[in-house]
């Protein structure tokens, strides 16, 4: 299961709509790690006042790399997060996430960091499992 939604919370989306900050305080509950990972490169990037941040780490384990791709492969969840930071993210790797301004958005950098050329760049034999 990928959130651990509280009682409240379900019974007011089986009812209607919800918040965003309803939903993003699900998410940092349910998925601390990849709370912390996205939640850090977002600072890192408005802290820089550039375009571009990135996270590079590997996980600690499974458990945690459970958590990033949960987060970044569900619409839902990585749109509410890209809302709440003001940022959009991009993933690579099953682990390094990367935040840009809205505006870094199609350019230069923002193409090559998403582009099949920048995926194949990324890749190294210790990270063809993950």
């Amino acid at each position: 299961m990928s959130l651990d939604v509280p009682t409240a919370l379900l019974e007011r989306a089986e009812a209607g709509p919800v918040d965003d900050a309803e939903f993003v305080a699900c998410v940092r509950d349910s998925l601390p790690y990849a709370w912390s990972v996205i939640s850090g490169v977002a600072a890192d990037l408005h802290a820089s006042g550039g375009d571009f941040a990135d996270h590079e780490v590997p996980p600690p384990g499974e458990a945690e790399r459970g958590q990033l791709l949960r987060a970044l492969a569900s619409d839902a969840i990585r749109g509410g997060l890209e809302r709440h930071f003001a940022v959009r993210l991009a993933f690579q790797n099953c682990h390094r996430v990367a935040a840009f301004t809205p505006s870094a958005v199609g350019g230069e950098r923002h193409r090559a960091f998403v582009s099949p050329r920048g995926q194949l760049l990324n890749q190294s034999p210790e990270l063809r499992n993950c």
